[in-house]
């Protein structure tokens, strides 16, 4: 390489350097969220360019605490778990004020935070539920309700964040979608409790949702509890259309995958959905889909419930 060459080659590199570093930490978040999440996996691939990094950022962060939580090394204790995920919360904060972290999905997180509007009042409640499980064992209503806050809801306002980013008078419309999409990010929530309620309480140690008993879970419990999903399915789905065009599709098939989960778990008994995880199989996902797209992510005529 001759000298003007290398001189080329380093203006080219030092224009913005940090910009790989940037990619780098995208792309680490990209590579979490396939690596755990099918079903989110699909949906997000329906997301614009700028939008897909930005939920995908956001879920990674969210990934990243739930393995400190839920999935301890050998030997680590409680105590150490929480130092760990206290950790993780001090260096989002500090990414979130300067922009850059040596983490790479913290990184990845802040910078979206950065330029969406996320702010401590949404990471504080995440954190707050994910130190939760460290020690509540039993929820009643009142925990339960503050952990779903704190676990599922603030998350889908973030996400929110990410789909408004660009749009005008983002605030307001974010005040008006923000009921609609916290119920979203609860119907998820509790579709997953249903779903793993025989490992929750075999492998973690913990029970969500109150009244249903994973040793006895009665049938009135369960349909109770897929009521209070469709319900908030139904809540949600009023504000997609709302959406803007580059996020509608994706937010439609997820919604209208948890709401398929619903109706499958309602199909099942509840003794046997405590020792086998009901599933959407992937043609079924690519139908479903298909169809959100057909519709350009417009919810279906007739709601969800399946009662």
């Amino acid at each position: 390489m001759s000298l003007r060459q290398m001189g080329s080659h380093r203006s080219a590199a030092t224009t913005r350097p940090y910009v790989r570093y940037d990619e780098v930490a995208d792309a680490s978040a990209d590579l979490v969220i396939r690596s755990y999440s099918s079903s989110f996996g699909l949906a997000s691939r329906l997301l614009a360019g700028p939008i897909r990094r930005d939920v995908r950022n956001i879920y990674a962060l969210v990934r990243v605490a739930d393995e400190i939580v839920d999935a301890p090394r050998p030997g680590q204790d409680v105590e150490s778990r929480r130092v760990a995920l206290d950790q993780l919360e001090a260096d989002t904060l500090a990414a979130m004020d300067t922009g850059a972290s040596t983490n790479l999905v913290v990184h990845a997180f802040a910078r979206t935070a950065r330029r969406v509007g996320v702010d401590a009042a949404l990471t504080a409640p995440f954190f707050a539920s994910m130190r939760t499980d460290l020690t509540c064992r039993v929820h009643d209503e009142d925990s339960l309700s503050t952990y779903i806050y704190g676990s599922a809801e603030v998350v889908g306002l973030m996400c929110l964040r990410a789909f408004l980013a660009e749009e005008p008078d983002r605030d307001v419309r974010y005040a008006a979608m923000a009921p609609g999409a916290k119920r979203l990010g609860a119907a998820f929530q509790k579709v997953n409790f249903l779903r793993d309620l025989g490992v929750d309480d075999g492998e973690l140690g913990r029970r969500y949702l109150t009244g249903l008993d994973p040793q006895a879970p009665s049938d009135e419990a369960w349909q109770r509890w897929l009521d209070d999903v469709d319900d908030d399915l139904a809540a949600a789905a009023r504000i997609i259309p709302d959406l803007p065009g580059e996020a509608r599709v994706a937010v439609c098939t997820a919604h209208d995958l948890f709401a398929e989960l619903s109706a499958r778990l309602r199909k099942v008994a509840p003794a046997d959905a405590v020792t086998t995880r009901v599933r959407v199989p992937g043609p079924v996902k690519a139908r479903i889909a298909a169809a959100a797209a057909v519709r350009r992510g417009y919810p279906r005529s007739g709601g969800v419930s399946s009662r």
